[in-house]
């Protein structure tokens, strides 16, 4: 990774992230991009990498790495039409590899795609009306929303106000409309503006989320800016805002750690944007652009302490924090099967492993998708496929009529194959090998058999039915939120991992450091003993993360005590 002070320079000079990638494109003798432009790159919506699968292989032959590149939409609150899937599949199936991805920031992520085929899969994507601007980069990335089936006007509500953040946050340069979408080119004069992110954008990435409470499937705490919902008999009524979370991390570096947010205040719907603008603005007046590992907004926060930071975004916003409103949150996961929407239609959440939407010898996922999409695009206005920031879908505001239809759909496609244990209903991966340049093991390869390993475990145990986070992650950045797992393995070298326990099921506890540098045996006898404690010594109703804090295995970490109705 570049240093902080090259990285500032470089954004400073790209004439509003245009660099020179239009020379990298047309450059015919790599399959890369020059590397100040794989950075610029980010802010378009994609990454540079490389199959490490074949990079020692290539490397014997004298070849240059497999380079390829990854995709990021922008789609806030993860809402796409029918139409939009479709778009987006027909993409997928002829750019990139093994189908679709779901992020867990509610996203769709496209592998594999190759350099002279860059330009025309993001036309692709955009002539499906959805964009990849700023999905990665120094800057407000995709505004996630929690999926909440049960509150159709309340979701719908606070969905509009996230969409209309997103574009409020979005860099105003005109770079991806000129070199992606062939738009007219601005005289290079030098005074285009970019009133809210100045010629330098953020210190470091910036992330915001609205949760809906009782659920807090977005993990509100792990972002840097979150809106939770507060409603009064299903209407919006505002938001209690909170600041500073952030999962990442660098091992063996104690400057650096997972943070949850801290309480800001509540505050009017009305003033979500002006409130929004503040945090954003002070963290790039603020933040750290010496140190990158220390320039996200928690650190910021540490630095100048809450209260100075809650003052200044109260005087830019012009606006004041009153005291937070009560809320409650029961769990961060998805709730899976039909439920009953507020306005007689209905909902149906489909689990989608590691967000992976292909087709194998199991299930024929991406197809079963497309056909499902195709049934409601042509039979059910208003219809949605709303991509849940644990990774799975929800096929929402289906007609009663259709119900039995996409029952057939999902039969036949085998859609429902990935439902099983509560373990494999609530895992989480990251992407890790082979394209991550920054995993030190497996995720997304790794997370079916470790499921079926922890499994066994709890099936000797008696305690199979028993609900239970498991996060995996390649590396301690924390793509998939593992810090609050109740059990979560950090990537650490191949074949070994952080043993992290402790976290709750309702986001608002970190976990803790159990093993370090541990491989698979060494974890899984640890699991068993606790396992085995577990069973014998919980109390009823009680979580595995919430026991081995009360039993001393896990220390107890930060824990964000919210005000409760």
């Amino acid at each position: 990774m570049a240093d902080h002070a090259s990285v500032e320079d470089l954004k400073r000079a790209s004439r509003r992230l245009r660099g020179t990638l239009l020379e990298s494109l047309a450059d015919p003798v790599t399959g890369a991009l020059r590397e100040g432009d794989q950075t610029l790159l980010k802010y378009h919506g994609s990454y540079q990498q490389d199959d490490r699968d074949l990079r020692e292989e290539r490397r014997r032959q004298k070849l240059e790495p497999a380079w390829q590149f990854m995709i990021r939409t922008r789609t806030p609150g993860g809402v796409l039409t029918p139409a939009q899937w479709l778009g987006l599949d027909g993409v997928a199936s002829r750019f990139a590899e093994r189908g679709l991805r779901i992020t867990t920031r509610q996203a769709i992520q496209f592998h594999g795609v190759i350099k002279r085929e860059l330009k025309p899969t993001l036309q692709a994507i955009n002539a499906a009306l959805i964009d990849t601007i700023a999905a990665c980069g120094d800057v407000n990335r995709n505004v996630t929303v929690g999926v909440n089936p049960d509150e159709t006007p309340l979701h719908a509500a606070v969905w509009a106000q996230a969409a209309a953040l997103s574009e409020h946050l979005l860099p105003r340069t005109r770079a991806y409309h000129e070199i992606w979408l062939d738009g007219e080119k601005l005289a290079d004069s030098g005074e285009e503006a970019e009133p809210l992110y100045g010629d330098t954008y953020l210190p470091r990435k910036f992330k915001t989320g609205f949760a809906l409470p009782p659920y807090n499937d977005i993990d509100v705490f792990a972002q840097d800016l979150g809106f939770v919902a507060i409603a009064e008999r299903g209407e919006l009524r505002g938001y209690d805002v909170v600041a500073g979370g952030g999962m990442g991390a660098t091992h063996g570096d104690a400057a650096t750690y997972p943070r949850l947010a801290r309480m800001l205040g509540f505050i009017a719907p009305e003033h979500t944007i002006a409130v929004a603008e503040a945090v954003l603005t002070v963290q790039r007046d603020w933040g750290d652009r010496v140190q990158r590992k220390r320039a996200r907004l928690k650190y910021t926060i540490e630095t100048h302490g809450l209260d100075a930071f809650r003052a200044e975004v109260e005087r830019r916003a012009g606006v004041r924090f009153a005291p937070p409103a009560p809320f409650r949150f029961i769990h961060n996961g998805d709730r899976f099967g039909w439920a009953p929407g507020a306005d007689g239609r209905l909902h149906l959440t489909l689990r989608i492993l590691s967000g992976r939407v292909g087709n194998d010898a199991g299930a024929r996922v991406q197809s079963g998708l497309r056909a499902i999409a195709a049934l409601l695009d042509a039979q059910a206005d208003g219809a949605q496929l709303r991509l849940t920031p644990n990774q799975n879908l929800t096929i929402a505001n289906v007609p009663a009529r259709l119900r039995d239809a996409v029952d057939a759909l999902v039969a036949e496609h085998g859609l429902d194959r990935d439902g099983g244990t509560p373990l494999r209903q609530a895992a989480l991966a990251c992407v890790a090998l082979p394209t991550c340049g920054l995993a030190m093991a497996e995720a997304e390869r790794y997370l079916p058999r470790a499921i079926a390993r922890i499994d066994a475990l709890l099936d000797r145990h008696g305690l199979r039915e028993s609900p239970l986070h498991l996060r995996i992650s390649g590396c301690p950045n924390g793509c998939s939120r593992p810090y609050l797992g109740e059990i979560a393995l950090v990537g650490k070298a191949p074949g070994r991992y952080n043993l992290m326990l402790g976290a709750d099921h309702r986001g608002q506890r970190l976990n803790a450091l159990h093993l370090e540098n541990a491989d698979e045996d060494a974890i899984l006898a640890a699991l068993d003993s606790l396992f085995a404690r577990y069973a014998r010594e919980r109390a009823p109703g009680e979580r595995f993360g919430d026991f081995v804090v009360r039993a001393g295995v896990a220390a107890a970490r930060e824990t964000v005590e919210v005000p409760f109705t």
